[in-house]
């Protein structure tokens, strides 16, 4: 599904961004961070043989002061009710209830988090059982509690964001891993559009530190083991780097940002979502190539890369970013892949060079990643999921 700018519709704004990964907490922090040239934070140690970049220290109070909402919330609702915060902050809308009481919402979210002794206990007593099926019964029906079902529904980040920050304007929650996030955008970046919604909060957290999550993917053969390699590098696909983050922007329509004094990081001027059909030859290259076109080559044009290091999508992402002939910067080499929040992560980070003016520096061992000659005045921000949906979106420089 194509959604862009279309003649008579408005243009629309980042006017905040809030970003806490393995980087830092916050704009500055992650803008030295990635300028420094110190290589990703990752901890190949506490999951090992998995590769994890960890979240940055935090302290939740500054942002989740009430320690009762800090105790019924998991991991992944933690860091993304305190990325929204960070967002809020940064827009310029944090506890203004006039203003927050009419912003929309979308969220992109993923299950909630399993007890994982209770799932390792299980799985246990299976292997030492001679009838399965009566065994996985007697277990659920005595170890799985009720308030363990409520905590994992995905939509309670939405319902954290509003209870600690007063978001109260309507509320949507998509689920479905990498596409999530493109979606949520595409969602909040149209109703923004076509005038049915004036401001916006999107985005979505993961927390990379789940055992539960760690086995999903490994049982798959997707997660990155030993050292860091990085993706699109000499190895095309080393796997996945799962990271810990949450990301957050402020839409906003120019005439309400411009009423209320407020001032744009970038603009967003195009969200596009597809989805091949993965078991036809060299689709996802197809996709891919087309959404890089439909979004606009040229001079001053940066690719910031949501390949994730699985095998299959990495290789044709790979290969339409290098047709594509633009410089690329593959964000899994700095923070990892957050699943549901990689797409709004990138976006801030897009916008945030954009505000410099500068793209992010190159790193080295991935071949795909050039130097741009020249001021920096577009991003296009890709996003192929580690086993599904595609999607693309354009943030450009304002004025």
């Amino acid at each position: 599904m194509h959604d862009a700018q279309r003649p008579g519709q408005r243009d629309v704004w980042i006017t905040g961004i809030g970003l806490v990964s393995s980087l830092g907490e916050g704009l500055d922090a992650h803008w030295a961070a990635l300028n420094a040239g110190a290589g990703p934070h990752v901890d190949a140690e506490t999951f090992a043989p998995y590769v994890v970049h960890p979240l940055v220290k935090v302290n939740y109070d500054q942002q989740i002061p009430k320690k009762g909402d800090q105790r019924q919330m998991e991991a992944w609702q933690r860091i993304g009710t305190y990325a929204a915060g960070l967002a809020l902050d940064s827009a310029g809308v944090a506890k203004n209830a006039e203003i927050l009481g009419r912003t929309d919402m979308v969220v992109a979210a993923g299950g909630g988090e399993r007890d994982f002794q209770v799932d390792a206990a299980i799985l246990n007593d299976l292997l030492a059982s001679n009838d399965w099926g009566r065994s996985l019964n007697e277990r659920l029906l005595s170890d799985l509690r009720p308030t363990l079902s409520l905590a994992q529904l995905s939509n309670l980040l939405a319902g954290n964001i509003s209870i600690v920050h007063g978001v109260t304007g309507s509320s949507r929650t998509f689920m479905g891993e990498e596409s999530s996030g493109v979606d949520a955008t595409r969602i909040a970046f149209s109703r923004i559009a076509a005038g049915q919604s004036e401001i916006g909060l999107v985005g979505g957290a993961y927390n990379a530190e789940r055992e539960d999550m760690l086995l999903l993917y490994a049982l798959n053969g997707l997660c990155m083991t030993g050292a860091f390699r990085p993706v699109l590098g000499t190895e095309p696909a080393p796997g996945i780097p799962s990271g810990s983050m949450g990301a957050f922007l402020v839409l906003e329509s120019p005439e309400h940002a411009t009423a209320r004094g407020a001032k744009p990081i970038a603009k967003l001027s195009g969200v596009w979502s597809e989805r091949a059909r993965r078991s036809a030859t060299g689709s996802v290259a197809e996709k891919v190539k087309s959404l890089i076109s439909t979004a606009g080559t040229g001079p001053a044009t940066v690719v910031y890369s949501g390949a994730s290091g699985a095998a299959g999508a990495t290789e044709a992402e790979g290969e339409a970013l290098k047709a594509s002939g633009l410089p690329v910067r593959v964000m899994a080499n700095r923070i990892g892949h957050g699943f549901e929040a990689q797409f709004t992560a990138l976006l801030g980070l897009a916008a945030l060079s954009l505000s410099h003016g500068a793209a992010i520096p190159p790193v080295a061992g991935a071949p795909v990643e050039a130097p741009l000659e020249g001021a920096l005045d577009r991003v296009i921000v890709t996003s192929v999921g580690h086993w599904r949906g595609e999607g693309a979106a354009l943030v450009e420089k304002i004025g």
